[in-house]
């Protein structure tokens, strides 16, 4: 497999990132000159090449107008090369392709596993394709993680999402769609800025058999503040899924509130997500309480592990908090990539995630 990089550089902490090729933005973005950086590796009997470019300081101003990344995805169509725009969700990062024109994925999972490695891939926590929409939805959304598997959705995932869709679709302003994916219909609204990304992520599933998990409910048939033991230590854990499953948990029996830095998540993560009692496997969230109205949380990701951020754990999280007693409706939730803005809204009991999406680069990959 081959993959070739379009450069970009990150000009200011808050800045986007620019292509060398062309970077959609309203009004001008400037781009770099830059000189050609090429690199050779080899896997065992595969030969991987590398080649982006490298930016040096001279700056000219070109328009957002000359190549569009619509334009660029159709223009260079190949059945050995995917064409993709990377994309960001406070730092969860994702390979987005253009599957408009079929129902079925440009590439398999074991090539997506192969793409999102981080040594020899183009690195990311998924990949996810653009698909025309079933049901009465505008369009479908698939996701490959990192180990090949398929989730049913991905909070942080729909946002890059509705990014890339605006940017295809050329869509100015607050727009919103809909959206099918495996967990039902997602709705996600771009806001006026252009930068964040308002989604109604649906109302949260707590029966335990739906979620799914084994263990017994505690409230009905919901799994609040349940006894798992986890590698001989029981944690107080809640069960919720988002069309995902979610073991929340804000620390252990008897011990004191979880300060989520200190966790070894290589750890413990596996083992929650292995867990017996979740026959699908699960997404974890460790949990640490900073005000009724801000959480603090680190993620174990099913199919990806470790993350910066997971949309869906942290609308899991709020009703987890909610359920337990321990926050209001409202949260700002602090994840290691950035924060999300999440509403348990009792008046129709769906959950909606605000938070950014961001385009990082333009690439292609010969298969």
């Amino acid at each position: 497999m081959e993959i070739a990089a379009v450069n970009t550089v990150s000009v200011a902490p808050q800045t986007r990132l620019l292509s060398n090729t062309f970077s959609r933005k309203l009004g001008s973005v400037s781009s770099l000159s830059l000189r050609s950086i090429e690199r050779e590796h080899r896997v065992g009997s595969a030969r991987l090449r590398v080649s982006a470019a490298a930016s040096s300081s001279s700056m000219d101003a070109v328009t957002a107008e000359k190549i569009s990344p619509a334009s660029f995805l159709e223009n260079r169509e190949s059945k050995k090369v995917l064409h993709f725009v990377k994309y960001h969700g406070l730092g969860n990062d994702f390979i987005l392709v253009d599957n408009r024109d079929s129902s079925e994925p440009k590439i398999t999972q074991e090539q997506a596993a192969r793409l999102c490695d981080r040594n020899f891939g183009v690195g990311a926590d998924g990949v996810i394709f653009a698909m025309p929409g079933v049901n009465g939805a505008d369009y479908t959304m698939r996701i490959f993680n990192s180990d090949g598997s398929e989730p049913e959705m991905c909070g942080n995932g729909v946002r890059c999402f509705a990014r890339f869709i605006a940017e295809l679709e050329n869509l100015q302003g607050k727009h919103s769609f809909t959206m099918h994916t495996g967990a039902g219909l997602i709705v996600p609204e771009i806001q006026d800025d252009g930068q964040q990304v308002k989604v109604d992520m649906g109302i949260p599933i707590l029966k335990a058999q739906d979620v799914p998990t084994k263990l017994p409910g505690t409230k009905g048939e919901a799994v609040v503040q349940a006894e798992l033991v986890v590698d001989g230590v029981t944690w107080n854990v809640t069960c919720v899924s988002m069309g995902n499953p979610h073991c929340i948990t804000f620390g252990t029996k008897g011990g004191p509130n979880l300060k989520v830095d200190d966790l070894n998540l290589q750890e413990i993560g596996p083992k929650f997500e292995h867990h017996e009692m979740f026959p699908a496997r699960t997404n974890t969230e460790f949990v640490e309480v900073l005000s009724r109205s801000h959480l603090k949380m680190r993620v174990w990701e099913r199919g990806a592990g470790a993350t910066l951020a997971c949309g869906t754990g942290a609308c899991a999280l709020v009703v987890a908090a909610v359920l337990e007693g321990r926050a209001n409706r409202k949260c700002t939730v602090d994840l290691p990539g950035g924060p999300l803005e999440i509403e348990w809204r009792q008046e129709d009991n769906h959950i909606y995630m605000t938070g950014p999406a961001e385009a990082v680069f333009y690439g292609s990959a010969l298969l």
